[in-house]
């Protein structure tokens, strides 16, 4: 009966389009009502959910990724990519693909890739005479690398979401493999794509031009040098890169670049902490949902029903993979996250599961979730972006759902993909 108080106020709130973060917090009061717990106990734990120094790399990234953003390293890691790969048939969906996986890596982001990425190549790749359902499509699936790789704001979510007992860096480094593979993979389908539809073949870039698109590009690039090369040599934590970088995007777009204007610096300033203000609300009330979660024992009873299905190891991984699937779809990533995490925590301790080889499955499946109607956020700022409709974006999106399936497969059922290159580095 505690569960479906708890669980079931939440759905309905939702269901009354409140919003998730209030939800949250509110069904976590309706819930210590329930069980007599004392109103000022949930108020210790929403500011307790804030109060974190790992927190700090949250604010930091996403302001490093905006001021990157905004400052012209989308257009300079999409010539780059270009130089790269646009010479082949198809060249322009690989050079997609390509930047999505270099600007993720700077914003962590896949609604920053997709409307940055997306902006400067979906026009460009129509004037070529790509369909614009297929560049869309493109742009928004390669997308997904941004959750992967380092610096994935929603990998901070989950490690503070485990109780901070998962190593940040740990999981930074896990993602190099699943999203290298999801971004070979995407690849893979564009090369099909081209050679199926005959798509216009790149030309190649002259060797001075390609050596100064090089130069500009590198300076963007040194961010995830720097990020990366900082945590695994041990100078800096995961924290205090994510100031570094915010210092060195400064640098780089102010005195390098020098295509923002200083009067626009407020605005960006304000559209970050707008950003941020939502998740740190939403961590905060999370936080007072997780505890009286564990109050209620729902964790455990949700490990002993799944085992109950099964114990073997693989059945309850694809029916947990179902199970993220599915939400994904219905809710945003940030709160499953944070929900979810404390919950099926012991249930893949009792399997035997790595924790930072599930963070990674969590990762994908939510990110599919995310490109996914009807709640999928990147799949409408794609669409809106691409000036396509949801229902035309879709269509062209299912081969890629099916790509994207085969990569969560992998990750989860081959743990070296996330967990060998942990192990040699750290």
């Amino acid at each position: 009966m505690d569960a479906l108080i708890l669980l079931g106020s939440f759905a309905l709130l939702i269901t009354f389009r409140m919003p998730v973060a209030y939800a949250l917090g509110l069904s976590a009061l309706i819930g210590a009502w329930w069980i007599d717990i004392p109103f000022g106990a949930v108020m210790i734990q929403v500011a307790g959910g804030i109060n974190k120094f790992s927190l700090l790399a949250i604010p930091f990234f996403v302001l490093a990724g905006a001021i990157m953003a905004e400052g012209g390293m989308a257009r300079r890691l999409v010539a780059f990519a270009g130089v790269l790969v646009g010479f082949v048939r198809g060249g322009l969906s690989l050079v997609n693909i390509m930047a999505s996986a270099f600007f993720g890596a700077i914003s962590g982001s896949s609604l920053a890739d997709t409307a940055s990425v997306g902006s400067v190549l979906i026009p460009e790749m129509e004037k070529k005479g790509y369909p614009r359902e297929f560049s869309t499509a493109v742009t928004v699936s390669g997308s997904v690398q941004a959750l992967l790789t380092p610096p994935s704001h929603n990998s901070v979510l989950y490690s503070l979401a485990a109780g901070g007992t998962i190593s940040i860096a740990a999981l930074f480094v896990a993602g190099i493999g699943p999203g290298l593979l999801l971004s070979a993979v995407m690849m893979g389908m564009c090369l099909f794509f081209a050679r199926k539809r005959n798509y216009p073949k790149g030309e190649t870039i002259p060797l001075r031009q390609a050596l100064k698109i090089c130069v500009e590009a590198l300076w963007g690039l040194m961010t995830m040098v720097i990020i990366l090369g900082g945590i695994l040599s041990g100078v800096f934590t995961a924290t205090e890169s994510a100031s570094i970088a915010v210092v060195w995007a400064f640098f780089v777009t102010m005195f390098i670049y020098r295509d923002y204007k200083w009067s626009e610096l407020p605005k960006l300033m304000h559209r970050t902490v707008r950003t941020l203000s939502i998740v740190m609300i939403l961590i905060a009330f999370a936080s007072a949902f997780g505890y009286i979660m564990t109050l209620m024992q729902i964790p455990s009873k949700i490990t002993t029903a799944l085992l109950t299905i099964s114990d073997n190891r693989y059945v309850v991984l694809m029916c947990i993979n179902f199970m993220l699937l599915a939400l994904g779809t219905l809710m945003d990533m940030a709160p499953l996250i944070l929900i979810l995490t404390p919950i099926l925590m012991p249930v893949i301790t009792d399997i035997g599961v790595d924790p930072v080889h599930f963070g990674m499955i969590m990762l994908v499946n939510l990110g599919i979730g995310l490109i996914t109607p009807p709640v999928g956020a990147v799949l409408f700022v794609g669409a809106a972006i691409g000036k396509v409709t949801i229902e035309n974006t879709v269509k062209a999106l299912l081969p890629f759902y099916l790509a994207l399936f085969a990569v969560l497969m992998a990750v989860t059922y081959i743990p070296a993909i996330s967990l060998w290159l942990p192990s040699v580095v750290l």
